[in-house]
């Protein structure tokens, strides 16, 4: 798996934190080992003007997902993923510190910016949640892989809850 983090924001943040639940999450969805993906960390500037340009909504976001191929995780055990670009996910460490304080299991920038990689990743498969019912699948996988991730990595105490709208 080819996975660049490149941190354009000016926070410190855990890139290998990062770049390790991405990891996990892709191979958790089966997704083809040779696929790419980039993971940009920008300021709160450059969100929001990705914000306006590609969603016409003001102020900066959390996460915003740029899927390239299209890639899909494999229906069935037996099926082969295919190979491709995943494409980019950009994340914002302003706005998941004060995601971070603000939930309510409250939670550190870098925790927060773990789970909006994951929820990125899945926007990238095609996971949406503007309908209740894909919002319970597509959130209930994210914990799964969070949860999956915090405990190969010895982490204790409760995983973040999501704070992604």
């Amino acid at each position: 798996m080819s996975i660049d983090v490149n941190n354009e924001s000016g926070t410190e943040v855990d890139e290998q934190a990062i770049l390790d639940i991405a990891r996990y999450a892709l191979a958790r969805m089966r997704i083809h080992p040779l696929s790419e993906l980039s993971v940009i960390v920008v300021d709160a500037d450059a969100m929001e003007q990705l914000h306006i340009q590609w969603m016409d909504l003001p102020g900066p976001t959390d996460v915003m997902s740029f899927p390239m191929d299209e890639l899909r995780p494999p229906m069935k055990d037996d099926e082969e993923p295919p190979q491709g670009l995943l494409g980019d996910i950009v994340l914002c460490p302003e706005v998941a510190t004060q995601q971070g304080k603000d939930a309510p299991t409250q939670h550190s920038m870098d925790e927060e910016l773990q789970l909006l990689t994951v929820h990125g990743v899945l926007h990238l498969l095609g996971y949406d949640h503007e309908e209740p019912d894909e919002k319970a699948e597509m959130f209930g996988l994210q914990a799964a892989i969070v949860d999956g991730w915090r405990a190969e990595k010895g982490l204790t105490g409760p995983s973040p809850a999501p704070t992604v709208s």
